[in-house]
């Protein structure tokens, strides 16, 4: 099949496809006038690559673990690398989240100081009730 119809049968668009292709995530053959043939594998293979994309995995990181892993959600045989990649991108996340809190923990005593200094009334600010603030 031609990338437009993988396109179609995947929901994916063709610009995010051939990046899948260039990142070594999906082959395709070359036709004789040079357009992109894909197998019927190609239609899971981008489905497995969404799935692990949509757990937060880079590109690279899905490479390594696309040799091991089984159905569309995929399930993930064990490899005995992966356990040991996807625990470093778990720890990663993790790092990431203690620093997002650390900052917002910061933002809110600097929002209370903030209203302190003014002297209006406002209520006790929880974080929840106030909109972001544009960057």
């Amino acid at each position: 099949m031609r990338i437009g119809e993988l396109s179609r049968r995947t929901g994916v668009n063709t610009h995010q496809l051939r990046y899948y292709e260039t990142q070594g995530l999906l082959e395709a053959d070359r036709s004789a006038n040079g357009y992109r043939e894909y197998d019927e594998n190609a239609v899971l293979r981008v489905k497995q690559i969404r799935h692990l994309l949509g757990a937060g995995l880079s590109s690279e990181d899905i490479a390594y673990l696309l040799p091991c892993a089984v159905g569309e959600t995929p399930e993930l045989l064990g490899c005995p690398e992966l356990l040991a990649a996807m625990r470093t991108r778990l720890q990663r996340l993790n790092d990431q989240m203690e620093k997002l809190a650390r900052s917002r923990d910061a933002l809110v005593d600097y929002i209370d100081a903030a209203e302190r200094v003014a002297g209006e009334n406002y209520p006790p600010f929880d974080g929840s009730d106030r909109q972001p603030v544009p960057a």
